[in-house]
């Protein structure tokens, strides 16, 4: 058995006040006046890294191979998802709670077997809600719509997240941070405005998925800091309340018999493309409960922004999309604009 210092390689959550003063090297600021830690950057180049390539992959899966239901893609995502923190946490690799890795949640008798007491799962219910309503509309969302434009109308989810915020937790932000998330709303219109290809469903989905990204990442701010979880009992709790539902929800509408019937199903290249794809919705999942509870909801959103550069940039060569358009680069380069500045201002603390 490992000593119980070894137990997490991974950072799971913000440190508590205990943890920080014997922590404080791992946390020191990146820059002088700097709102951002080491830890907060890794936990945002983490996420950008990961959703670069789930975006390309679901989209290869839908599009490419024309799978039939996006609803099973993110069923297939979370049973991954549970297995792997099932297999991590009986190996005592990591733990489900925030502190001491040795308390009595992580003990060997038989009542841990459920990881968590259902007085915690009830009381993170209102996450996994969210959480159900943001992967589906989020699957839902990138296939009918180009990956350039999706980037472009998912830009537009700093202004929602910024709302949320400000009505969950009253979360109140500087005149130079408004001006940057509007310099990114602006470049998004811009960037949109020759979009030939309208699809008036398609772009309804994407403001939904917008909308419910919000409201998921303002929620995961409030219960991940007030639940003693961390990020890997967070997405535990997630996974065990939504499966059950999307699993009901997937074979009332059909999609698990059109599964069943999809010629490729069990061709090499779908598998390994499902694989993958299960694979980066894990690794996507814990870094945006890391990044969010790092550093914060908007901060999690402009990452979001800042990795469509490479998003855009494979969409076109790999799916294609948008033809080349002056307004369109224009547009997209005032976004990157705006993100640059958002960083700019969070990192030295303007």
């Amino acid at each position: 058995m490992m000593p119980s210092s070894d137990r997490m390689s991974l950072p799971v959550s913000d440190p508590s006040p205990q943890q920080r003063g014997g922590a404080a090297a791992g946390e020191q600021r990146l820059f002088k006046g700097s709102t951002m830690t080491s830890r907060g950057a890794y936990a945002a180049v983490s996420y950008m890294s990961c959703a670069v390539m789930l975006v390309l992959f679901n989209k290869a899966a839908l599009s490419s191979y024309s799978f039939p239901s996006a609803n099973v893609i993110t069923l297939f995502q979370m049973i991954c998802s549970c297995s792997f923190l099932y297999i991590l946490r009986r190996w005592k690799i990591i733990s489900f709670t925030s502190g001491d890795t040795s308390s009595s949640s992580i003990t060997d008798n038989s009542t841990s077997t459920r990881f968590l007491s259902l007085q915690t799962l009830i009381q993170t219910s209102p996450l996994a809600l969210t959480y159900l309503l943001y992967m589906l509309a989020t699957m839902e969302s990138v296939r009918g719509v180009n990956v350039p434009m999706y980037t472009t109308l998912r830009r537009t989810t700093v202004v929602f997240t910024m709302f949320v915020e400000f009505i969950l937790i009253g979360q109140k932000y500087s005149r130079s941070v408004i001006g940057s998330v509007g310099l990114i709303v602006f470049g998004a219109f811009v960037a949109g405005s020759r979009d030939l290809s309208f699809d008036a469903y398609g772009y309804s989905i994407v403001f939904l998925s917008n909308i419910t990204t919000a409201i998921y990442l303002a929620t995961i701010s409030r219960i991940g800091k007030s639940s003693g979880l961390n990020s890997f009992g967070l997405m535990w709790c997630n996974g065990i309340l939504c499966g059950p539902v999307l699993l009901f929800w997937t074979f009332i509408r059909g999609d698990l018999r059109m599964t069943m019937d999809f010629p490729y199903l069990f061709a090499p290249g779908f598998m390994i493309v499902l694989l993958l794809s299960c694979m980066l919705a894990f690794l996507l999942n814990y870094s945006i409960f890391l990044n969010t509870t790092l550093n914060s909801a908007v901060t999690q959103t402009i990452c979001g922004n800042l990795k469509d550069l490479f998003t855009i940039s494979l969409g076109w060569m790999f799916f294609g999309g948008l033809p080349f358009d002056l307004l369109n680069v224009m547009g997209q380069l005032l976004g990157f604009i705006g993100s640059g500045l958002y960083a700019y201002f969070k990192l030295f603390g303007k």
